[in-house]
């Protein structure tokens, strides 16, 4: 599905990634784990095309599509989608008229017809079930006054009603209570398929006991430096980056005289 080779970025003139390497296939969920400032949140922008973030070497292809090539909306049409770390707040735009506008031009794109008003009520009516949000939110402004769970499953709703096969999500269990965490774990696993695949910011061991992810992968410094299955993920939350960060100096070679 997304297929990412010597991947290299910056912000402002700062190189971040340098010079990443990555596979994902069908029905697979990746964990991107790391200290801060690892390139992670980059990365993750980087793929759905924030022009903040300039590309300055290496390829990203999506189902055989030259992903770096596509504009940010047409990303979105093609099946990705990202759920922010701090989600935007839209006042005076109603959730009800956003995902509409969102869901028929990805339709339109795709050379269908647009959804009629009662049958994409009734799809908000089946989604909303999966994340707990109450029907009183779809008359609000997007995010507009929501608290942060709220906002987090606000985020995993639109998931669910735009239906991407490729998921970001970008640390979505920051600032989650127990419960909330609970909620909108359950409502993503119940989005999996075997032909959708995500990709998961996240710094807890509390998620990969929800999602159990395929695989795990570490950050470090731009690069990926180690990647295993989910224990990798325990063993950091038990003993911190520093032992990788020890392995990833180790293992670097002795520059040339």
């Amino acid at each position: 599905m997304l297929e990412i080779r010597n991947l290299c970025a910056e912000v402002e003139g700062k190189p971040i990634l340098r010079g990443i390497d990555l596979t994902i296939r069908d029905g697979e969920v990746h964990v991107l784990m790391g200290p801060n400032g690892s390139g992670k949140s980059t990365l993750c922008h980087v793929l759905v095309g924030n022009p903040k973030y300039a590309v300055t070497g290496g390829s990203a292809t999506f189902n055989g599509k030259d992903l770096l090539a596509l504009p940010p909306e047409h990303r979105s049409y093609e099946g990705l989608f990202m759920s922010f770390q701090t989600p935007t707040e839209i006042p005076g735009v109603s959730m009800t008229n956003f995902l509409r506008a969102a869901v028929n031009a990805r339709r339109k794109y795709r050379g269908e017809e647009p959804l009629g008003a009662s049958e994409f009520l009734q799809l908000l009516r089946e989604k909303r079930k999966l994340v707990g949000l109450d029907a009183h939110f779809m008359s609000r402004g997007v995010n507009e006054g929501f608290s942060g769970g709220e906002r987090k499953r606000n985020e995993i709703f639109q998931m669910a009603v735009l239906a991407p096969t490729f998921s970001i999500l970008d640390e979505t269990d920051s600032g989650l209570d127990v419960d909330a965490l609970r909620t909108v774990a359950e409502g993503f696993n119940a989005l999996r398929t075997p032909r959708t695949s995500a990709m998961v910011v996240t710094h807890y061991q509390r998620m990969l006991d929800y999602l159990r992810p395929d695989f795990v992968h570490v950050l470090m410094e731009g690069r990926i430096v180690r990647s295993g299955d989910a224990s990798l993920g325990y063993a950091i939350e038990e003993r911190g980056f520093d032992w990788i960060r020890d392995e990833a100096a180790t293992a670097q070679p002795e520059p040339q005289p």
